[in-house]
């Protein structure tokens, strides 16, 4: 218990190195250009601590917990060795996994056409069917960027007979399903599924699970858009509450706290059922495992449901007006630079950014250090959100910008190591998880209110671009990498300097 404590208090010291350089941006920007009503900015300063709380005990959740599940199930998938038990598994597992996704909870409200839970079950059905891809392609050698290469070739030629509407829709979605419950479980699956393989290249296909699970909502939903068309519902209405007093505030978060804490349960519940009922009839775990596995999922659901509930109640209000108080001034361009400011601090705060920079550490031996791939998937968000303002503002068309950035992250492919192609894939599903589906995604939809555009087809579309830009800027990394080592072998340098140059880099 002491040492659980221990582990916490670094956890939350780490949550708070996160999220305090957002809070400060924020409230930098509340104090000149994007003033917010005392009400909103005290319930967002309100967020920022239950956001800290969260997502320092989800940290230590998903290495109590979520992080053994994923390496248990994957290493008795891989001591079975058959194929059909690892379909199976692989599909349950991927839909249970993410149905308890929070920031597919959030993206599933937003969409008008579509009610909730079709959405959800959809999306659940993609990431285990495409799951099963990831999967298979381990056990039988194949490369990644074929498969890629592929299964974008089918996604954006149904694009084309699918209404505009829900283009934008069917990326986000693609990008909100692998964030930091489903991110953990997949990876660390995939460490063990890939044990399966003795070859060289057996450790390198541990990363790409995120990759192609990422695949499968977006052309899930694409269908859907055949289905339900464009016509009926209506949208969610983010107008932010100005609480009269701190006694009305306290009172929203204390009535909203049950809903989430019964969302995250409910979401929680499937995967916790199926992996204890799994153990036991296979190989069953000792009882002091089981109990820590459990402590494990406890923090989870403490840690979810605080990080839902101040995103939801304090950060989306904030965001939204933010939004439509930059897009609302005469110089709204501003609101370009600031978004990706914003951006690049927002992904260090993204829970399961962490996990895939922990694992990616240990799987290459240090080869790629943390602060080389969290400052290229920064960079990757910046820019990705600075596009997405950009397209808020002017009704600029998300399928030109996706395009052309999946043309060019498939294209550098085949130019950079496998490895670097796989994570990132895999690192653009991460980057965009709980704090862009609800904060940047409230105040792309506050810019796009006020320049009256089509929130559908214009603010819509955030969180895909935050997918797709880390893709390119973490493979371009890896050419430099590729560059730097075949230099140094030709010059007889020690190689132990390449990491040290990539951190530069």
């Amino acid at each position: 218990m002491k040492q659980t404590r221990s582990v916490l208090r670094g956890k939350l010291r780490e949550a708070l190195s996160s999220v305090l350089p957002l809070a400060l941006i924020i409230l930098l920007l509340c104090l000149t250009v994007a003033p917010l009503e005392a009400g909103v900015f005290l319930g967002f300063l309100v967020g920022c601590v239950l956001l800290t709380l969260g997502i320092g005990f989800f940290s230590l959740g998903s290495e109590v917990a979520m992080t053994p599940m994923g390496d248990y199930i994957g290493a008795e998938m891989a001591k079975s060795r058959k194929i059909l038990v690892v379909i199976l598994m692989s599909f349950c597992i991927g839909a249970l996994i993410t149905v308890s996704e929070p920031d597919l909870q959030v993206l599933a409200k937003y969409v008008p056409t579509v009610d909730a839970p079709i959405m959800i079950i959809s999306v659940a059905t993609g990431v285990g069917a495409f799951l099963v891809f990831a999967m298979l392609r381990v056990v039988f050698g194949v490369r990644l960027r074929y498969l890629l290469l592929a299964f974008y070739i089918i996604v954006f030629a149904l694009a084309c007979f699918v209404p505009k509407n829900f283009w934008a829709i069917a990326f986000d979605s693609g990008g909100v399903t692998t964030g930091p419950m489903t991110v953990p479980f997949i990876m660390t699956m995939g460490v063990g599924v890939s044990a399966i393989r003795s070859d060289k290249d057996g450790k390198n296909d541990s990363f790409g699970f995120v990759a192609l699970s990422s695949i499968g909502p977006i052309i899930s939903v694409l269908v859907l858009g055949l289905i339900f068309g464009t016509e009926g519902g209506s949208a969610v209405d983010l107008t932010p509450v100005n609480f009269s007093d701190s006694r009305a505030m306290g009172l929203t978060y204390l009535k909203a706290l049950p809903d989430y804490l019964l969302e995250m349960v409910i979401a929680l519940a499937p995967i916790a059922v199926f992996f204890f009922l799994y153990q036991a009839l296979h190989k069953p775990l000792s009882r002091q495992v089981l109990v820590r596995i459990l402590m494990g999922l406890v923090y989870t659901l403490v840690g979810l449901t605080l990080f839902l509930l101040g995103a939801n109640v304090g950060f989306m209000p904030a965001g939204y007006s933010i939004g439509t108080t930059l897009g609302s001034h005469s110089y709204a361009w501003i609101v370009i630079p600031i978004g990706m400011v914003i951006g690049y601090f927002l992904t260090a705060a993204e829970p399961a950014i962490r996990v895939l920079e922990q694992q990616v550490e240990e799987v290459t031996a240090g080869a790629i250090p943390k602060k080389a791939l969290s400052v290229s998937i920064g960079c990757g968000v910046a820019l990705s959100v600075g596009i997405a303002m950009l397209r808020a503002l002017t009704g600029i068309s998300v399928m030109f910008f996706l395009a052309v950035g999946y043309a060019l992250a498939l294209i550098l492919t085949f130019f950079t190591d496998d490895i670097f192609s796989s994570i990132a894939f895999d690192s653009g599903g991460v980057a965009s998880g709980p704090m862009t589906a609800t904060f940047l995604l409230a105040m792309s939809m506050g810019v796009c209110n006020a320049a009256g555009n089509n929130l559908m087809t214009d603010a819509f579309g955030v969180v895909a671009m935050v997918a797709m830009t880390p893709l390119v800027f973490i493979q371009i990394l890896g050419v430099v990498y590729h560059m730097k080592l075949k230099r140094a072998t030709r010059d007889g340098a020690d190689l132990s300097l390449i990491r040290e140059e990539i951190i530069d880099f």
